[in-house]
C-alpha cells in the first residue's frame, strides 16, 4: 500500500481555500478512481494524467490508483487538479520524493505532451499561499499574475519533467522578478481630458462633485450633448488605485478569467455593459457563479449609456449592491459574496424622441411612460441628477473652448478626498445616518433641507442623500462646516425630480 498527499487550491469566488490531494495506490486490477465531489471537467483529468506521465517519460503505474479531493463537501472544477493529482501519483507510486511535497502547494493543468497550461483565477491562489507561507509551484503562463504579489515563494513551470527535477532537487524553478512595474500608480491618461467636452459647465461641475464624494451621477439631454464623453472623463478625475485596493480588483478579474494589463493595475474599473446585458451578467451568477459587472466595476465606475433601454427588473437588480457594496449569489452548492462597491454613472434621453419643450414630438404622457420604465426606488439612488442640454449657437466656433484639464479638477478631488477620510473613515456617499449628525449641518439648515424635500415630494433617503451632496461641495470648497448655499446648491442638482414634477403638473 502507497499513499500521497499534496496541497492545492480550489476556486469559491474570489476566495482559494486549501484543497488535499490524497492519492493511494492498491494491488487489483487496474483501475483509475476519482471521488470528492469532481465536476465534469475534474473528472476528465483521467485521461490527460495518464497520457501526460507516459509521454513525459514517467510509469504510469498498473494497480487500483484512489484520488480523493478532500474535503470531499467542497465542489471543484476546472484543470486545476491535473498537476497535482499527477504529482500525487508519482509519489505515491516511489518516482518523486515525499518530504518536499509538505511546504509546497500545486496547480495547473495538464496537456497531454506533459507541458504545464495556464489556468484561471490564479491569483487568489498566490495570495492564499502567501499567507500560509507555502511555496506555490503554478504555470509559467500565469506569470502576469505572480507578478502582482511579489511572493518570492512562487516557482514557475513549464513542464512535468521540470516539476519533478525540482523535487528531487536536480534544478532549480524559476521565480519571478518582484513585479516592481506592477506597484507605482501609472500617468493618467492624457487623452481623456475633460478639456475636450465643448461647454456643459454645470454638468463639468456636477462630475466633479461626483467624482470627489462617490456619489452616483444621472445626465438627461437630448443625442449629441455629449453625456457619453463626460462620463467616459470621470476616470481622468479619480485617484489611482493603491496596492491593496488595486490587488482586490485584479483578483476579481482573475476568477472572471480577465487578464490585467501592467498600465491597468492601479487604475480604476470602468465598465460600459450595453443595454441588452441579461441580469446574470450585471449582478453575476451561472451554474458556477462568476462576478458580474458591478462586480468587475468595483472601486471604479459602471456607466450605464442609454439607461432607460435596459429592462426595468435588470436595473432593480442593481439597487440593493448599490447600498451594501456587495452582492450574495445563492446556489444550491455554496453561497458567494463578491465585492461590488461601483460609481453609478448612468446616461438617458429625457423622452423617446430624445427632447422635451418646444423641439418635443411626444405628448407628456408618451414622456411619462418612458421615463416609468426606472422606477422610482432605482432613480431615488442617484445623490444627482442633471440636465445636458444643447450648447446655444456659436459655442462650438468659440476661440476659448477649453476650460480647466482634468488634472487641476483631479488635484480638487484627490484634496476633498483626503478630508473626507481624515474626518469619517469613508467617502461621503458612504456616510450613515449617525456620521451626517456630526457632519457640520446647522439645525436652522436641515429645517430648510426638509422643507424642500417636502415641497418636492422626495424619500428620506434623497434627504440623507442631499446631506451628503452638500458635504461634499462644501468639502471641495475647504469649508469646515455646511452652509446654506452648499444645500442649495445641492439642491440644484435633481433635475429628474423638476422634470417629473412639471409632468405631474401637465
Amino acid at each position: 500500500m502507497a499513499i500521497a498527499r499534496v496541497a492545492t487550491r480550489a476556486a469559491i469566488g474570489v476566495n482559494a481555500p486549501q484543497v488535499w490531494v490524497e492519492a493511494h495506490l492498491s494491488n487489483g486490477l487496474p483501475a483509475f478512481n476519482l471521488v470528492g465531489l469532481p465536476e465534469a471537467s475534474v473528472k476528465e483529468a483521467r485521461e490527460r494524467v495518464r497520457s501526460a506521465l507516459i509521454n513525459a517519460g514517467f510509469e504510469f503505474p498498473q494497480r487500483r490508483i484512489t484520488i480523493n479531493l478532500a474535503p470531499a463537501d467542497l465542489p471543484k472544477q476546472g484543470g486545476r487538479y491535473d498537476l497535482p493529482i499527477a504529482i500525487g501519483i508519482l509519489a505515491a507510486s516511489g518516482q518523486l520524493p515525499l518530504p518536499p511535497l509538505a511546504q509546497h502547494e500545486f496547480i495547473g493543468e495538464l496537456a497531454l505532451s506533459g507541458e504545464i497550461r495556464e489556468c484561471p483565477g490564479v491569483l487568489p491562489v498566490i495570495v492564499a499561499a502567501r499567507k500560509q507561507g507555502m511555496q506555490l509551484v503554478m504555470p509559467q503562463g500565469n506569470r502576469s499574475e505572480a507578478e502582482l504579489v511579489s511572493y518570492d515563494g512562487v516557482k514557475l513551470a513549464q513542464h512535468l519533467q521540470h516539476v519533478a527535477a525540482y523535487l528531487h532537487g536536480q534544478e532549480n524553478l524559476p521565480g519571478i522578478d518582484g513585479g516592481t512595474q506592477w506597484q507605482q500608480p501609472q500617468a493618467p491618461n492624457e487623452h481623456a481630458c475633460l478639456s475636450d467636452v465643448i461647454g456643459q459647465y454645470q454638468a463639468k461641475q456636477a462630475l466633479e462633485i461626483a467624482a470627489a464624494g462617490g456619489h452616483n451621477l444621472l445626465m438627461l439631454g437630448p443625442p449629441g450633448t455629449g453625456k457619453t464623453m463626460l462620463a467616459s472623463r470621470i476616470i481622468s478625475l479619480l485617484p489611482p488605485l493603491n496596492y491593496e485596493e488595486a490587488l482586490e480588483v485584479a483578483a476579481i478579474h482573475s476568477v472572471a478569467g480577465m487578464a490585467m494589463e501592467p498600465s491597468q493595475f492601479h487604475q480604476r474599473p470602468f465598465r460600459t455593459p450595453h443595454h441588452t446585458s441579461s441580469a446574470i451578467s450585471l449582478v453575476g451568477g451561472g451554474s458556477v457563479p462568476r462576478p458580474g459587472e458591478i462586480s468587475l466595476a468595483h472601486l471604479g465606475v459602471l456607466f450605464l449609456d442609454e439607461v432607460a433601454e435596459f429592462p426595468r427588473r435588470v436595473l432593480d437588480c442593481l439597487r440593493e449592491p448599490m447600498e451594501t457594496g456587495a452582492v450574495v449569489i445563492s446556489r444550491a452548492a455554496a453561497k458567494l459574496t463578491f465585492a461590488a462597491r461601483f460609481q453609478l454613472i448612468a446616461a438617458m434621453n429625457p423622452s423617446p424622441c430624445g427632447d422635451v419643450g418646444s423641439d418635443s414630438r411626444t405628448t407628456p404622457d408618451q414622456i411619462r411612460r418612458y421615463l416609468s420604465r426606472l422606477s422610482g426606488p432605482f432613480i431615488d439612488r442617484f445623490d444627482l441628477t442633471i440636465e445636458v442640454p444643447k450648447l446655444p449657437p456659436g459655442t462650438l466656433t468659440a476661440q476659448a473652448n477649453t476650460g480647466e484639464t482634468s488634472a487641476e479638477i483631479a488635484a480638487r478631488v484627490t484634496a476633498a478626498r483626503e478630508r473626507q477620510l481624515s474626518r469619517a473613515g469613508v467617502l461621503n456617499s458612504q456616510l450613515g445616518s449617525k456620521a451626517l449628525k456630526q457632519a457640520g449641518f446647522q439645525a436652522a439648515d436641515l429645517v430648510f433641507l426638509e422643507q424642500s424635500v417636502t415641497k418636492l415630494g422626495l424619500s428620506v433617503r434623497s434627504f440623507h442623500r442631499l446631506q451628503r451632496v452638500a458635504r461634499t461641495i462644501a468639502d471641495l470648497q475647504q469649508s469646515a462646516g455646511v452652509e446654506r448655499r452648499h444645500i442649495a446648491q445641492a439642491l440644484g442638482y435633481r433635475a429628474m425630480d423638476r422634470l417629473l414634477a412639471g409632468l405631474r403638473a401637465q
